[in-house]
């Protein structure tokens, strides 16, 4: 299964080694990633595809119209 907007993935490289993210958008090589703390959506974090680790969850959200919140609440319940 290939890296998909929704997604969550794990960060397996740099200071944030192991955080939970959502996957906002993908170019190229690179994916755009929130945790909706302290990465918010209006400003995502850049990393490289091979930095990421992917779970097997892709979640619905209205990318539209995405808040901070929703994602928080999404990490939130796929961590409980």
């Amino acid at each position: 299964m290939d890296i998909c907007k929704g997604m969550l993935v794990y960060s397996k490289a740099g200071r944030d080694k192991g955080k939970l993210f959502v996957v906002l958008s993908i170019e190229n090589d690179f994916v755009y990633l929130s945790d909706g703390d302290t990465r918010h959506v209006n400003n995502p974090k850049k990393k490289k595809i091979k930095h990421i680790n992917r779970t097997n969850t892709v979640l619905e959200l209205d990318f539209e119209n995405i808040s901070d919140i929703d994602v928080r609440r999404a990490i939130l319940d796929y961590s409980a």
